[in-house]
């Protein structure tokens, strides 16, 4: 009885460490300018990008762990969703990491010049951590429909069940729109 009741304290405080955003709701405008964040072009970036014809999958990440989810990326890719309908942000937690921002913006050019098809985005001061209740130091993939609501949202190393939950998902929302 002690180690069910030790479970459940564990899992109702882990939850409430790392709420998140709310599914089928519009999150909190947030803008990244000036010493806040921008896009690698210096230009702002606000979630308000996110309501459009569009489809968007937002990667929110540490840049220490840019890697771990990068067969979620992989995979989305693999399905050849059209550019009219789907689009990728991708914004780094600068402040999340030891990395020398001339380091991280020399390879995030690099990037964006080889996707072009990506918004490459950088958070200065944990604002989307801050406001949407991200998990900070890791990785966050989120799906927003075209009306801006949070589809879906999950954090950490993707499973493949996660990814293809997220691939259905897109498909089933693209499909509404044939």
């Amino acid at each position: 009885m002690l180690r069910l009741t030790f479970i459940l304290l564990l899992l109702f405080f882990t939850g409430a460490a790392f709420a998140g955003l709310p599914l089928g709701e519009v999150p909190p405008l947030v803008v990244l300018k000036d010493d806040s964040g921008s896009k690698m072009d210096g230009s702002p970036w606000s979630s308000k990008d996110l309501i459009s014809a569009k489809l968007h999958v937002l990667f929110y990440a540490d840049p220490d762990e840019g890697g771990k989810n990068s067969h979620v990326d992989d995979a989305i890719k693999a399905e050849n969703y059209s550019p009219e309908k789907y689009a990728t942000v991708a914004i780094l937690n600068m402040a999340a990491t030891w990395i020398p921002d001339a380091v991280i913006n020399f390879k995030l050019k690099s990037r964006q010049e080889e996707d072009k098809s990506t918004v490459f985005v950088k958070d200065l001061e944990k604002t989307l951590v801050q406001q949407w209740c991200l998990k900070d130091d890791d990785s966050n993939i989120m799906l927003f429909g075209k009306d801006g609501k949070l589809l879906y949202s999950g954090a950490g190393k993707f499973t493949e069940n996660q990814v293809q939950e997220l691939l259905k998902i897109i498909r089933d929302e693209l499909a509404k729109t044939l």
